[in-house]
């Protein structure tokens, strides 16, 4: 902020440029963020993470397969959670260091979900719903049949949740990724800003 003192002795405050610069350059990110929603795609986020873990619930009572085994419900819906959050804290304070990090949750998401899915897709083939036998011609199927078919019902569901994810997480990223190239060459959000100012300052002096 500039000082400039009058010939009556008065006092007037003048703005000062790298300060607006600052605030313009806030105002023109977050207008850029929020032109891509982050908010609502952070919801959606962190509703299918919670969905997925909750979902996950009943494979645990039954016999454990491969998806219990590795635990994939559980990690891909907490780095879902985590990506949900953290856009929806880039909504509200969008700095650069935010966005950053909202870029970086959003790709490990991505990452996880197509794990994910190579995962729900290898279970449900290796462990298919046994046929329906009959112990008389009028009793109904055996309890092995059912439950084998609840199993694959359920893991169905985890594989759209999750591939619903993976297009959620990506899209996210990709408008996060093109904001971010569009600050990259003029940027005084960043960590070298206090440095590169204080460069000109003393070429001023």
């Amino acid at each position: 902020m500039a000082v400039a003192v009058n010939r009556d002795l008065t006092v007037q405050v003048l703005s000062d440029p790298n300060a607006v610069k600052l605030m313009d350059s806030k105002q023109s990110l977050r207008s850029a963020v929020q032109r891509g929603e982050p908010k609502c795609l952070g919801v959606s986020q962190l509703m299918l993470g919670l969905l997925i873990m909750t979902y996950s619930i009943p494979l645990h009572l039954t016999d454990h397969t491969e998806v219990v085994w590795t635990g994939v419900p559980w990690w891909s819906g907490l780095s879902f959670v985590t990506a949900g959050i953290v856009s929806i804290v880039l909504d509200k304070y969008c700095t650069m260091m935010n966005l950053q990090a909202c870029l970086a949750t959003s790709a490990v998401s991505a990452v996880l979900s197509v794990t994910a899915v190579i995962i729900y897709s290898v279970d449900i083939e290796k462990n298919p719903e046994t046929p329906c036998i009959k112990p008389q011609s009028y009793e109904s199927c055996d309890d092995q049949h059912y439950l084998t078919k609840l199993t694959k019902g359920v893991k169905s569901v985890l594989l759209l949740f999750t591939l619903a994810q993976m297009v959620i997480s990506g899209v996210l990223f990709f408008l996060l990724y093109r904001q971010r190239r569009g600050f990259q060459t003029y940027n005084p959000l960043g960590p070298d800003a206090g440095s590169t100012q204080a460069v000109a300052n003393a070429d001023g002096e």
